[in-house]
């Protein structure tokens, strides 16, 4: 069976579908978008220059110089036992703003800014509405067009370092790449990254058990377990790809210049690769977890999502143990947008 949506674009559920998509891009190109996009936007050589390019940003020992930062800066947002807290917009939000701000070097007087940017945008996808998404979007650019001005003579944060990074040809970036890689870096990151925090601590707060398997596991465990409740619960949930050519997905055919819809929570809730799609099963279902996406154009932030997510949940189970706040039920997003628009949460004292 071939699902189209409203507008006529075929959805992909089936998680092989989707993995076959996602790995051939030279048949479906990930230039999509009216805006321009480094690297996700990027096709072939250039997004195989734009990723070498870029992903030195996100080595392990470039991280590991984060570390103590965002552990200070989690120990800071973790409720106190006994406190109620949004995990969503008060402790996600929060947490994604300044941990990208520390990470890039921005000033800590933005942080009331990009959090009304988050919440706007995050309304603005609910609504639907391209004009105002648009409008959120470029009310983003504004923001890091300005820093990046500002950081154009001096400065030995990222955000200046990429500023003075050189092309393999040698020259330098362009302002406009700069602010569309910082743009691709934070602009929906900031969002979702918020969304993956509701989500992993609802996960947690249903699952006490594994609460108390992860009390004292090492990195590896912790963010094999992280991940397994982002696929379970996807906040992720559609890319788009442009066939090049006539082509056909499983038993559907695709004309050449069609748009298809990856839609990411359904392929990772495939039961003929997880079974039951709801059971905690990390290790098993590691290889085949797409919430990061898969094929050339998988994730470039992923390290950096992962340490971020360890770091805070670490400090979480290491005040007490998650609940659910009672008398207030999890709300949840509205599609486009997948996870939580609120989860209340707090720590019981153990």
């Amino acid at each position: 069976m071939c699902e189209r949506d409203d507008r006529g674009r075929l959805v992909l559920r089936r998680h092989a579908d989707v993995v076959a998509v996602a790995h051939d891009p030279d048949t479906f190109s990930s230039r999509v978008s009216a805006y321009r996009q480094i690297p996700n936007g990027l096709d072939g050589p250039a997004h195989r220059d734009a990723r070498h390019l870029l992903d030195p940003f996100f080595s392990p020992p470039r991280l590991e110089r984060l570390r103590p930062g965002l552990e200070d800066l989690a120990r800071s947002l973790v409720p106190a036992p006994g406190q109620v807290v949004d995990a969503v917009a008060e402790l996600g939000a929060r947490y994604s703003v300044r941990a990208a701000s520390l990470w890039l070097g921005w000033p800590a007087g933005l942080e009331d800014e990009l959090l009304d940017w988050v919440a706007d945008n995050r309304a603005a996808t609910r609504s639907g509405d391209r004009a105002r998404t648009a409008a959120v979007a470029a009310r983003f650019d504004e923001i890091v067009h300005a820093l990046v001005v500002a950081r154009c003579a001096t400065g030995t944060d990222v955000t200046a370092e990429l500023i003075q990074t050189r092309t393999a040809d040698g020259r330098p970036l362009h302002e406009e790449e700069v602010v569309s890689i910082l743009r691709n870096w934070t602009g929906g990151d900031l969002s979702t990254l918020a969304l993956c925090v509701g989500v992993v601590a609802h996960g947690l707060a249903v699952r006490p058990e594994v609460q108390r398997a992860l009390a004292d596991a090492p990195d590896e465990a912790l963010a094999a377990a992280i991940d397994e409740l982002l696929r379970i619960d996807d906040p992720f949930i559609s890319s788009r790809r442009r066939a090049t050519a006539d082509t056909q997905v499983g038993e559907c055919p695709v004309a050449t210049d069609e748009l298809v819809v990856l839609h990411w929570p359904s392929a990772n809730r495939d039961p003929r690769v997880f079974g039951d799609p709801d059971a905690f099963a990390p290790v098993h279902n590691a290889a085949a977890n797409l919430v990061y996406g898969a094929g050339a154009h998988v994730c470039p932030g992923r390290p950096l999502a992962t340490l971020e997510l360890v770091v805070l949940v670490r400090a979480l189970l290491r005040t007490g143990r998650l609940c659910l706040a009672p008398g207030a039920a999890p709300e949840r997003e509205t599609p486009p947008a997948g996870g939580f628009r609120r989860v209340d949460v707090l720590l019981e004292s153990v």
